[in-house]
């Protein structure tokens, strides 16, 4: 499957997964959902992320590889959670394609935000 290589961005991550919060948030909210594991997952994905937002680069590789891994985890817990509650979209799976993207697991990504529901015809997918 094709897809982008970028090399690790933690704080662009964190940015991203701020815009998953609010899009789950205001989904929710519209739609009177409670889907508060989903959201839980969602949040802690963006406190874990939000001091790289604020420092604005990525730590040293032992930290930034550890801090990879644990939003790869939850970033998969999320897509899980986004299954079982049936909550899916075409903005929502390029978000979820972003963020692994700027944790340089694009293939996994590209792969992944099917799953959350990106439109496999989307402009903004790789070719």
């Amino acid at each position: 499957m094709s897809h982008f290589d970028i090399p690790l961005d933690l704080p662009h991550a964190g940015r991203v997964a701020s815009r998953i919060v609010r899009l789950l948030e205001r989904h929710c909210e519209e739609h009177g959902l409670d889907a508060e594991e989903l959201l839980d997952i969602a949040e802690k994905l963006d406190v874990m992320l939000s001091k790289y937002v604020q420092e604005g680069e990525n730590p040293y590789p032992a930290e930034a590889d550890k801090a990879r891994e644990s939003a790869a985890e939850l970033g998969r817990r999320l897509v899980l959670a986004l299954e079982a509650t049936d909550i899916r979209g075409d903005r929502l799976g390029q978000y979820i394609r972003n963020l692994f993207e700027c944790l340089a697991m694009g293939k996994e990504g590209a792969e992944i935000s099917l799953r959350a529901g990106e439109d496999p015809g989307s402009l903004q997918r790789p070719v």
